[in-house]
């Protein structure tokens, strides 16, 4: 969700919103550190902290801290279980934050950080509970949100925005369209590719880049490392270079091709003749996606794969993490 966006759209309209942040958790809760909601003094709203009783009482609260139209910040800790009655039994400090007309500059210059393909962090002061003018800082952070004391003061350390994986998608078959649909609200970037242009619809997800090249397979020289391969095209031919190409840059965190078991047996005895060796010829996937699913649907198979690339997205990151090399996908 483009948090400053709709953040700067509710300061033109109503001249008020309140920003509600979930700011830590523990136990079990419906969403996780950083997620957010926009909420406006009708009681209307953008976002989603999980739900259930929790998000009803916050929305109640965050609609009348905006209809104040004054500025101000408070953080709460709620417990879901004796406070709220429900079953999760974790915790949450959720923070409410009203904004106001003078701070639409404010909110417009964050909607354009926001509206690049990776996180920033914006450091403020609290002060008198209010938060004073956000700046964008050079550093990452651990934490989506943070209160830490310098010198005194209360430092509020927030990180807006999301890291998108690369998805070099190539086909704009019925199955590509489907789940470029079913992958629209999700963390990644698409740059979707097929020979021929009358098979892309006129109108696309935001997150996706639409390219119409003679020779499809020319386009993986320009996808970033890291990213995810995935070939449906109409020509079996075609995707077998794709994924030749794909496996022989060895820079890629999935190279899948949509298809059968026999259709894998197939590829891998050709590739191999192409001189990929058996270890690199281990990781092409296919066929792709959640196989217990047998749905032949588009939109069934497509929802099948968005599960496995999220799953393996959340690994990679995990890994990364891990491993101290933590950067953008």
């Amino acid at each position: 969700m483009k948090v400053w966006g709709h953040i700067a759209n509710c300061l033109k309209s109503s001249g008020a919103c309140a920003l509600v942040t979930v700011a830590e958790t523990g136990g079990s809760t419906p969403r996780e550190p950083g997620a957010r909601m926009i909420v406006r003094a009708d009681g209307g709203f953008f976002g989603t902290i999980g739900g259930g009783t929790l998000e009803f009482e916050v929305i109640r609260q965050a609609a009348k801290a905006a209809s104040s139209k004054t500025a101000g910040f408070e953080l709460q800790t709620v417990s879901l279980g004796p406070d709220l009655g429900q079953c999760c039994g974790g915790r949450a400090k959720i923070a409410i934050e009203v904004l106001v007309s003078k701070q639409l500059k404010t909110a417009e210059r964050l909607a354009l950080e926001e509206s690049k393909p990776y996180p920033f962090v914006t450091h403020a002061i609290i002060d008198n509970g209010s938060v004073r003018e956000r700046e964008v800082a050079d550093q990452v952070s651990e934490s989506a949100f943070e209160i830490v004391d310098v010198n005194g003061k209360e430092l509020l350390i927030e990180q807006f925005g999301e890291t998108r994986r690369t998805l070099y998608l190539f086909g704009a078959g019925h199955v590509g369209k489907a789940l470029v649909l079913a992958l629209a609200p999700l963390p990644f970037s698409i740059v979707w590719i097929d020979s021929r242009a009358e098979q892309f619809p006129s109108a696309v997800p935001a997150n996706v880049t639409k390219v119409c090249i003679s020779d499809p397979a020319k386009a993986l020289a320009d996808a970033p490392d890291r990213a995810f391969v995935l070939a449906m095209t109409h020509s079996h031919g075609l995707d077998e270079e794709i994924m030749a190409r794909a496996l022989l840059a060895q820079r890629f965190e999935y190279s899948g091709v949509i298809g059968s078991k026999t259709k894998r047996a197939r590829f891998l005895k050709r590739l191999k003749t192409r001189g990929l060796s058996d270890s690199v010829l281990s990781t092409l996937v296919c066929p792709v996606g959640v196989t217990t699913i047998k749905s032949k649907h588009p939109a069934a198979i497509a929802a099948g794969i968005v599960v496995d690339l999220i799953a393996r997205d959340e690994a990679c990151y995990q890994q990364a993490a891990a491993s101290g090399r933590l950067a953008h996908k």
